[in-house]
């Protein structure tokens, strides 16, 4: 095996999972009030909605596609031993993984389009934005050209992680595969090794609990209107009174 394809696949997992842990903890304890997403819907919502519903709705069920694979493979692989079933899985994928890709075009144009946006967009958002479009195309390529994605996942990919997990790691069946899906690997582990860095840490702390809790009654005391308007220039002076 080569060096680098040790580093990618042997050593790059224990520092993304490191960092992840320690870094998500340490901002947490250190700068609690900016674990969020800092969302700038109040600057400008309305591509935001077309842009952010599609992208989370297909991200939330690519995550728990791979999550069944990683954690169900029998099932996974027993599901796709009818092809009918194989076929209906593998289009619903795709589908969903165009939805994360046609969200990510939405919220890019939006982020560099409007100007409010852009004064509150920071150099390690374009890191992650562009981090996360690379990451949706490399699985849609490798979902068109090497098809039935979800089987050799739970037969090749799911043995790999579990040897990480088990401090074990036999990365021989990941060196073999398409350099698309390698790259495709590998760009999750950036992507969780950055989380602790970026708006992504959001993710840690889901308000679950809002699906229980009393409706919140919200009071404007200013014309929110001309507040909302995204042709409305951004001021660090605060609007006043109406």
């Amino acid at each position: 095996m080569q060096a680098l394809e040790t580093f990618l696949f042997i050593v790059l997992p224990y520092i993304a999972m490191v960092v992840f842990f320690v870094g998500t903890i340490y901002r947490y304890r250190v700068t609690k009030f900016k674990y969020s997403t800092l969302s700038s819907g109040f600057l400008e919502k309305r591509t935001l909605f077309w842009g952010s519903m599609p992208f989370h709705w297909g991200l939330l069920f690519l995550f728990f596609g791979h999550l069944a694979a990683f954690l169900i493979p029998s099932g996974v692989l027993a599901w796709n031993s009818e092809p009918v079933r194989l076929l209906v899985l593998e289009v619903t994928a795709l589908v969903f993984g165009l939805s994360v890709l046609w969200g990510l075009v939405m919220l890019i144009v939006r982020r560099f389009a409007s100007s409010r946006i852009r004064s509150v967009t920071s150099p390690m958002d374009i890191v992650i934005i562009s981090l996360l479009l690379a990451q949706t195309i490399l699985g849609l390529w490798s979902a068109v050209n090497f098809r039935w994605g979800s089987s050799w996942f739970a037969a090749s990919i799911t043995p790999y992680l579990r040897s990480i997990l088990i401090l074990q790691p036999e990365p021989g069946a990941i060196v073999a595969l398409p350099l698309s899906m390698k790259l495709h690997i590998v760009g999750a582990y950036l992507i969780v090794l950055l989380i602790p860095f970026t708006r992504l840490v959001h993710l840690l702390v889901v308000p679950v609990h809002y699906l229980w809790r009393p409706y919140q009654r919200v009071i404007w005391n200013w014309k929110k209107e001309a507040i909302r308007d995204p042709k409305t220039g951004w001021t660090v002076t605060r609007p006043k009174n109406t």
